[in-house]
C-alpha cells in the first residue's frame, strides 16, 4: 500500500467536510479505531525515546504545530516505517539522527 492508503486504511488521514463555500479544518476519522489506538500509544513511547520521530516532533512543535497534530504526523511516520519493514521483511533497524551544525 502506498503512505497514503495506509494513512486511511488506519484512519490517520486528514479527511475534509467541506460543503460548497463552507471550509473547514480537516480531521482525522474513520478507519480502523484498534489499530489507531494501539499505533497512539506506541507513537507516545517513540516520540520519547525514538531519535527520528523525537525529532520530528520536537521540529513540528517548534514550527508551532499543537501537540496533537504533530503526534499524529509521528503516527503516520511510525506507520509508513513499519509498512516499510513489512514490505521488505527486514527487522527493526535504529538510526541515527545527524545533528546539523
Amino acid at each position: 500500500m502506498s503512505r497514503q492508503h495506509l494513512a486511511a486504511f488506519v484512519g490517520l488521514a486528514p479527511l475534509h467536510r467541506d460543503s460548497g463555500t463552507l471550509r473547514g479544518t480537516r480531521t482525522i476519522w474513520g478507519g480502523r479505531a484498534q489499530v489507531r489506538t494501539a499505533l497512539d500509544m506506541r507513537t507516545l513511547v517513540a516520540v520519547r525515546s525514538n531519535p527520528v520521530l523525537k525529532a520530528l516532533y520536537q521540529r513540528l512543535r517548534a514550527a508551532g504545530k499543537v501537540a496533537k497534530v504533530a503526534l499524529i504526523a509521528c503516527m503516520r511516520k511510525l506507520l509508513t516505517m513499519l509498512n516499510a519493514m513489512v514490505k521488505h521483511q527486514t527487522p527493526w533497524q535504529p538510526q541515527e539522527v545527524g545533528i546539523a551544525a
